[in-house]
């Protein structure tokens, strides 16, 4: 592709956003600093080289986008997510979803996720892969294009979030689709994601890990990865602990097991979620009598209920559908928390739509 001039990546134009330890890591776009692979268990580290959150902005006025990426691999073990969402990396324009880049092959690819658009400047976002690692090489553009910084988030600092593969995103259907994508759309929000599917078990390396992240907020939704009710007994109040011992004043959210589909046939299931449930009311519960304010308990069946049995691919997982639901029913607590207003405000796509198909 002659055509376009290529951005090597790092690069000071293209902003990482979802990676709070890129800077020791780069140009690698782990979730987690090198020096924590001996620390972590080696599952948590192999889903920690995983980009899930990981994003790369910018605004142009660019009329082609491409992206050269390296996969030293393709996974093809994820039996209930297609490969777009596992493997992908989505392009977002002005907050809508554009185009999908996956590899097919293992090795070194292009791929052109537009061309030929109306110059004008656009906000971008491309939201790495979920569950799969990848090298990110470059990013392209016309010759003529100019390269900005891309508009500032609502606040700051992310709002940083831990748990298991419902966090990381799985099942999504594309990389901008895991709930925290979504809410981060509707808030104009920064956030990271450390979910770690069947991995995220608030073990004590991973508190403090969490709670190094320079946060403005963090949700903690980690129940469903623990092995036993007396491992979440002891994990989840010493989990609380380490943040609040480095953020004094940080709203902290704490989400119990969203409903699956699962607990309404297989009675272990269900009781396990019950037990678990218990325990992040009663440590919620304990941190405000000891006079934490900032501290909010959310219902994970709120968020899916129990009737919405189309949000799943799984009857675990959810799909779009129960990842949308997530996001909207999740918002209006974060962006109080934030102080934000109550309103979660959708960019307009008129401009856009205008684009494609004329006056209307």
């Amino acid at each position: 592709m002659a055509e376009l001039k290529w951005i090597t990546f790092p690069d000071p134009k293209l902003v990482v956003n979802g990676l709070p330890w890129f800077a020791e890591t780069t140009p690698e776009v782990w979730r987690l600093p090198g020096r924590m692979k001996s620390v972590v268990r080696p599952e948590v580290w192999e889903l920690a080289t995983n980009p899930c959150g990981g994003r790369i902005r910018f605004a142009s006025d660019t009329t082609t986008l491409a992206i050269r990426l390296k996969y030293d691999s393709i996974n093809k073990d994820a039996n209930n997510m297609c490969p777009i969402g596992h493997s992908g990396v989505a392009a977002y324009v002005d907050g809508h979803f554009w185009a999908v880049a996956w590899p097919t092959a293992p090795g070194e690819m292009e791929n052109v996720f537009d061309k030929d658009v109306a110059r004008r400047k656009r906000e971008y976002t491309l939201y790495l892969p979920i569950y799969h690692d990848v090298r990110v090489l470059a990013v392209g553009f016309d010759e003529k294009a100019k390269i900005s910084k891309p508009a500032p988030f609502a606040i700051k600092k992310p709002v940083a979030f831990y748990g298991s593969s419902i966090t990381q995103g799985g099942c999504a259907s594309q990389s901008g689709m895991p709930y925290q994508a979504i809410m981060g759309r509707m808030l104009n929000i920064d956030f990271v994601n450390l979910g770690f599917s069947g991995e995220g078990c608030g073990e004590p390396e991973m508190a403090e890990a969490f709670s190094d992240i320079d946060a403005s907020c963090f949700v903690v939704d980690f129940a469903q990865n623990c092995r036993t009710v007396e491992e979440m007994r002891t994990n989840y109040p010493a989990f609380l602990a380490a943040i609040r011992r480095k953020h004094r004043t940080a709203p902290i959210i704490c989400v119990t097991p969203i409903f699956a589909t699962g607990e309404a046939c297989m009675r272990e299931r269900s009781a396990r979620h019950r037990e678990f449930r218990v325990v992040v009311r009663e440590a919620v519960a304990a941190r405000k009598k000891a006079g934490d304010t900032k501290i909010t308990l959310v219902e994970g069946t709120e968020l899916i209920t129990p009737d919405e049995g189309d949000s799943f691919v799984d009857g675990v997982h959810p799909n779009d559908l129960g990842f949308q639901r997530m996001a909207e029913r999740l918002a209006p607590y974060v962006a109080r928390a934030l102080g934000l207003s109550g309103k979660c405000a959708k960019p307009s796509r008129k401009a856009q739509l205008r684009e494609i198909v004329g006056e209307f």
